[in-house]
């Protein structure tokens, strides 16, 4: 069964506490999409995808992920879903290669699959002459790109990024970059949040603009920047008074 939407939300809400941290937002992101999430820290982007990947639930409202609801089918949406979480959770313990594979035991993959796997993915990432090396011998940017093979373990329809390439230099960065767009030529569903404009620019096909919670627009980059004027950090600025530019993530 396909869905023209793979992630569905109408008036999602979340709160912690007193503090409103998602307030009745709806989007709503295709198959194929590559659906940016941007504002400021606290702006709701996090808990948003967070959400969405069935780490926590919504306190009100709905989210459908490939149809199921993310409070009653998590176990059926975290199959078809992989997560590049923002912190570096990789095992220093493991080599390259064992974080690969202990990784591919939560989604019930045999070892004598998740090895051809792990090959395959530390060649796409370029990180195949690092398979024997203990986590704590790579650079940050080496480590990004562990962080997105991991989540591509399970061959997943939709992958979400949560700043996928904050604290990177820019060649780094780029790196990171031009595989995602491989996986975007191969139709694979991508959900970002991110605190670089250019980074939105080079791979959105829409953004949702996020500021306290809410969403103020969803559009495409090239649009916001034709109604707006100037380049998307200017967009930003005009829409919540807020500049991103070397904002700490």
């Amino acid at each position: 069964m396909s869905f023209m939407n793979v992630v569905t939300a109408k008036a999602l809400t979340k709160d912690y506490g007193a503090l409103r941290a998602v307030d009745a937002v709806d989007f709503e992101i295709a198959k194929g999409e590559c659906f940016g999430f941007l504002g400021p820290n606290g702006a709701g982007k996090t808990t948003v995808m967070r959400i969405i990947y069935c780490f926590m639930p919504p306190t009100s409202g709905e989210v459908r992920v490939f149809g199921m609801d993310v409070t009653k089918k998590p176990s059926g949406i975290k199959a078809k879903i992989g997560v590049m979480p923002q912190e570096d959770n990789l095992d220093p313990d493991l080599t390259v290669f064992e974080n690969l594979i202990v990784y591919a035991r939560y989604f019930d993959i045999p070892k004598k699959i998740s090895s051809g796997l792990a090959t395959e993915l530390l060649e796409f990432v370029e990180l195949q002459g690092k398979a024997g090396v203990k986590i704590g011998n790579l650079s940050g940017g080496m480590k990004r790109r562990l962080i997105l093979a991991r989540s591509l373990i399970n061959n997943p329809e939709l992958l979400v990024l949560d700043e996928p390439t904050t604290g990177l230099d820019p060649h780094s960065r780029h790196a990171v970059w031009d595989k995602l767009n491989l996986l975007k030529a191969k139709e694979t569903t991508l959900i970002l949040t991110t605190h670089y404009m250019e980074e939105a620019e080079k791979l959105c096909d829409r953004v949702a603009i996020m500021d306290s919670g809410r969403i103020i627009t969803i559009e495409s980059p090239a649009r916001l920047m034709q109604m707006h004027g100037g380049n998307l950090e200017d967009v930003y600025l005009k829409l919540t008074g807020v500049r991103l530019a070397g904002e700490a993530s």
